[in-house]
């Protein structure tokens, strides 16, 4: 059945500098290039000022969509959010929207380079151009995102280089008498140019339906759409006071190539051909970042069924070949049949809407309280930075007419009509919102949190985790015998009492609810017991090895009634503080991780004592174990106290096993022939531990 199989991911190639390039290149196009001009007729020298208006409503869009992708890093941005909040009615709505509205942008950039190519080439065609460019492109994108993203790099260092040759040339001839009158067009006029100029930033946010493809998106995503924010603001501020103290304003109204018009004033002719080229830089960055993020939606949404299934397929370079495909076929009948110049215009309205209602995404994704919504990044000034970010997009499309309304309009009712003709059918999911509803006392989806876990396991750890910690100090049985659930449950809440501010028939209480619940995993013979609580200071936990196995009753989440048993071989017993959710989650979701590793359930089984069987959770660059022995490398450390032993800066001996006895040592402790020492740090700090002590192995 196609909702049994699991979607091939996309290869995570783009780095910060990539995500960064993206958005940045996704954003200094026609809004820079083209609107001055056009902003000039509307509001005079004031234009400078309706573009730093422009940015303030994009701020709440581009601080919900960092958080929404930094806790669902999958293709799809803007869809897959909505999908994920609303359901997918109107996650449809969205896709196809959203979608389409990239398209549109795509082709305006291609055939908004007409204006400075004819300054070189009059009798140039423009559309056969633009469709070469797209069709390369997209041969581009087909090979992958880090061949992409490099392409953007590039684009985007020569475009900034450009632009700074620009600006420090036109601080020298700039003329404040320009500025005079400057607010003459009265401040409707200026509110209304801002609603115009404000698409100019909203490429800010598209490089979100990257996400699955981003190295480390908790960190790069944030970092590289706030700085691509940030240099686009610079830019627009820097470059608009240049053009207007450069070109009179009689000449820079309605002028469509005002950037070359105030280069040839700074530098002459030869700025004329400078700034022209780093038009056509920023046409072909928004063109290539567009098409790239657009391409991820179909991707997206055939993965969720609702459109069909050929679009989630990976070429051989691991790209959504045919959803590529379809994006740079659409992009080509748009410029052969249509004058995207001024349809693009239009769908800038449906974009505000799209922006207020990832904003809206945000409050019920934090109302639902699903523990497993863990964004790397949380919006500041909730839920006043949403709720401005709602009501903001929608004052400007009222500002924009009733022709964008009624486009919007059309949009969201031919994406229903898909969705009720299509999609419907295909799909039981549901959103977050069904959990709002639960809390109300109605319904709740429970797939929607199973699906956000599986995200969190692919996150894996946060830096600041304590994992190699509750490993390391975790107690410890091996039982030879085999033993009973119940048994096993008793002695782990003795020993764990001394621990935690439970009693130990409190202990036997929480694990065994959980397991008649349902919430005790059971994967590869190992189980997961676990709770949180708030007495509990910090997170313990307890291996047990059940050499001849633990029969464990599995039940139904439903109705709690027994329904089968499993024997497993391994219990991994966590408790958590209970204002700490997600890094519990997150905690399963590594062991999980290790668990599904091939070379656990033989380290598990070969493994001599009990710090051996933590180190078979442990298994991963983050730790290593060093043996003090004479005639060895670690002679040295022989007799001296712990705090005598010189240790890379981050590395920390954990814990100490010495005559069958494992301990948490101070800085105070003897090291002694045949000590074991387990070492937890970062990969620079043992890796220079092991050069050091291991060179001989």
């Amino acid at each position: 059945m196609a909702a049994a199989e699991k979607p091939k991911r996309l290869k995570k190639e783009l780095r910060l500098l990539d995500v960064y390039a993206i958005a940045t290149g996704a954003t200094l196009s026609a809004g820079f290039f083209l609107l001055p001009g056009i902003a000039a007729s509307e509001a005079g020298p004031a234009l400078v000022l309706a573009y730093m208006l422009a940015a303030i409503p994009l701020i709440p869009a581009m601080f919900s969509v960092i958080e929404l992708a930094t806790a669902m890093p999958r293709a799809g941005g803007v869809y897959y959010f909505l999908d994920r909040a609303f359901g997918p009615l109107l996650g449809t709505i969205g896709g196809i929207g959203t979608w389409l509205a990239l398209l549109l942008k795509v082709a305006f950039a291609l055939v908004g380079m007409g204006a400075y190519i004819s300054l070189f080439v009059p009798d140039l065609p423009i559309v056969p151009v633009a469709v070469a460019i797209a069709v390369l492109l997209g041969l581009v994108n087909l090979v992958g995102a880090k061949k992409s993203g490099g392409l953007q790099v590039g684009l985007v260092c020569g475009l900034l280089s450009i632009l700074l040759v620009f600006l420090t040339g036109g601080a020298f001839e700039f003329q404040t008498a320009h500025f005079e009158n400057f607010f003459a067009a009265g401040f409707d006029s200026i509110i209304a140019t801002a609603g115009m100029v404000y698409i100019s930033y909203v490429g800010v946010t598209k490089v979100a339906s990257l996400s699955e493809e981003v190295k480390d998106p908790e960190r790069n995503l944030p970092k590289g759409m706030i700085l691509a924010l940030l240099t686009s603001i610079l830019i627009y501020l820097g470059g608009t006071l240049v053009i207007v103290g450069l070109v009179p304003m009689a000449e820079l109204q309605g002028n469509l190539t005002p950037v070359a018009s105030a280069a040839e004033y700074a530098l002459g002719n030869y700025g004329v051909i400078l700034l022209s080229v780093a038009a056509m830089l920023a046409f072909v960055s928004v063109a290539n970042a567009g098409m790239l993020s657009a391409s991820r939606y179909p991707l997206a949404m055939s993965r969720d069924h609702l459109v069909p299934r050929i679009f989630r397929r990976l070429g051989r370079f691991g790209t959504p070949f045919y959803s590529i495909l379809l994006t740079l076929g659409t992009i080509v009948l748009i410029l052969l049949l249509f004058d995207p110049m001024h349809i693009a215009k239009l769908a800038s309205s449906f974009q505000l809407i799209m922006f207020a209602l990832v904003c809206f995404a945000v409050i019920v994704m934090r109302e639902s309280q699903i523990p497993s919504y863990d964004p790397g990044y949380k919006s500041p000034l909730y839920p006043w930075m949403q709720i401005a970010g709602i009501i903001s997009p929608f004052y400007l499309v009222y500002e924009m007419g009733a022709i964008p309304i009624i486009f919007s309009l059309g949009l969201i009712v031919a994406a229903s009509i898909w969705y009720f003709a299509y999609a419907r059918q295909r799909v039981v999911r549901k959103g977050a919102i069904y959990h709002v509803f639960e809390r109300m006392g109605r319904q709740r989806h429970h797939d929607l949190d199973t699906e956000l876990r599986g995200i969190l396991r692919e996150k894996g750890l946060r830096g600041e985790d304590p994992f190699d910690e509750i490993v390391s100090r975790s107690l410890v049985f091996d039982l030879a015998d085999q033993a009973c659930f119940a048994g096993v449950v008793g002695q782990v809440a003795e020993q764990l009492s001394t621990r935690v501010h439970l009693s130990a028939e409190l202990i036997i209480s929480q694990i065994m609810e959980g397991t008649r619940l349902g919430a005790t995993p059971v994967t590869h013979g190992v189980a997961l017991p676990h709770f949180r609580s708030a007495t509990i200071e910090q997170a313990e936990m307890v291996l047990v090895r059940a050499r001849q196995g633990v029969t464990l009753a599995m039940y139904d989440p439903f109705t709690h009634e027994e329904e089968d048993e499993a024997r497993v071989e391994a219990l991994f017993f966590l408790v958590s503080p209970e204002n700490n959710p997600t890094q519990h989650l997150r905690i399963l979701a590594r062991i999980a991780e290790r668990v599904d590793e091939e070379s656990f359930a033989v380290e598990w089984a070969n493994a001599r004592d009990e710090n051996d069987l933590r180190e078979c959770l442990l298994h991963d660059e983050h730790f290593m174990t060093l043996h003090v022995h004479a005639q060895s490398p670690t002679e040295e450390m022989l007799d001296k106290t712990l705090s005598a032993v010189d240790l890379p800066k981050g590395c920390l001996v954990a814990m100490l096993y010495r005559a069958g006895i494992s301990f948490v040592p101070d800085g105070s402790t003897v090291l002694a022939e045949g000590d074991r020492l387990t070492i937890i740090g970062q990969e620079e700090g043992l890796a220079e531990l092991k050069n050091a002590y291991l060179r001989d192995k």
